[in-house]
């Protein structure tokens, strides 16, 4: 029972909550758009740091921080989509990869140092985050699932910030704007035939995801009141493709679903093989204490296997599409 507690508390928490926000954006690029775009960390490494540099750096209020993170996201969307999006898939999805790569070792370097805080990063910059808390000071919840009040409050914030990026993509979706994106990613070239500038919608999407990545950085940097460059590594974004392909691809609210189901699933493979290896069931040369860690991911990677072998769909989607995505 206590490990399905946990396990809950880690799929309710502000770590589902922003990779479901990452998730959204992600579902935006790939679900609607047809871009696969292997960078979304990148997104959320200059949300996170747009927050620390603001406030740490330069000394600025919260809000003036997030004005700069949504400024470098659109900024870092531009740069990397105006010389790309017209990259055939595989392509974009080296260079996406690279780019995110590239943000993560730029923002380590000795070069940025003084801004950026190096390989140490940036600490202690949420103080008045924090202090905008209406939670009364405590503990909240039932029986074993129980949050502090500090938790909650970026919870509460985490989940209303990627209930309602679902909703515009929801929205947008069925709108003009919408169709044609379910049009690019079926076929560019029918798009092109009909006068639409196809350059123009998928930059447009990735801006617009990439913002929604750049916030799922900042409630993880506001979260753990600390941003370290090595945090923001590839499989972070695989992370979130996983969210989207259990929830269903191109489901407006199937990567919502992900999240949690994602990180119940991690939560409850971490536990229960930590509590084998305590009882003495596992070879200690197989199960190591440091290998454990790395056990869950191989469960979890089986588990998305046979989801692509027997629903490929995933939750919400639609198996009859060649490529998901809502009509």
């Amino acid at each position: 029972m206590d490990v399905l507690i946990d396990a809950l508390r880690t799929a309710l928490g502000p770590q589902a909550a922003l990779y479901a926000l990452a998730a959204v954006g992600l579902n935006l690029h790939y679900g609607y758009t047809g871009m696969l775009n292997f960078g979304q960390v990148g997104f959320m490494l200059v949300g996170a740091y747009g927050i620390a540099i603001g406030v740490s750096t330069f000394g600025w209020p919260l809000w003036a921080a997030l004005i700069l993170t949504i400024v470098a996201a659109v900024g870092y969307a531009l740069l990397l989509g105006l010389p790309t999006v017209r990259l055939r898939a595989d392509y974009l999805a080296i260079t996406t990869l690279a780019a995110g790569e590239a943000m993560r070792l730029l923002f380590r370097s000795h070069s940025t140092e003084e801004v950026t805080g190096g390989v140490f990063g940036l600490t202690r910059f949420a103080n008045e985050f924090y202090e905008l808390n209406p939670i009364p000071r405590g503990r909240y919840g039932f029986g074993n699932l129980v949050f502090s009040h500090q938790t909650l409050w970026v919870m509460i914030v985490g989940w209303v910030l990627a209930v309602a990026a679902a909703l515009l993509v929801w929205r947008l979706a069925k709108s003009p704007w919408g169709r044609v994106a379910l049009s690019i990613r079926e076929d560019e070239e029918v798009v092109r035939s009909a006068g639409k500038s196809v350059v123009s919608i998928k930059i447009q999407s990735l801006v617009l995801g990439g913002v929604m990545g750049a916030g799922a950085g900042a409630v993880l940097a506001i979260s753990q009141q600390a941003v370290a460059p090595d945090a923001f590594i590839p499989e972070v974004t695989f992370f979130a493709y996983a969210a989207v392909i259990l929830g269903g691809v191109g489901r407006a609210w199937g990567p919502l679903v992900g999240a949690v189901m994602f990180w119940f699933l991690i939560s409850v493979f971490d536990s229960g093989i930590r509590a084998l290896a305590d009882t003495g069931a596992m070879p200690d040369q197989l199960f190591s204490a440091d290998a454990l860690g790395a056990y869950r991911f191989v469960l979890v990677g089986f588990g998305l296997m046979a989801l692509m072998i027997f629903r490929p769909q995933g939750i919400f989607g639609d198996r009859n599409e060649m490529v998901l995505g809502d009509h």
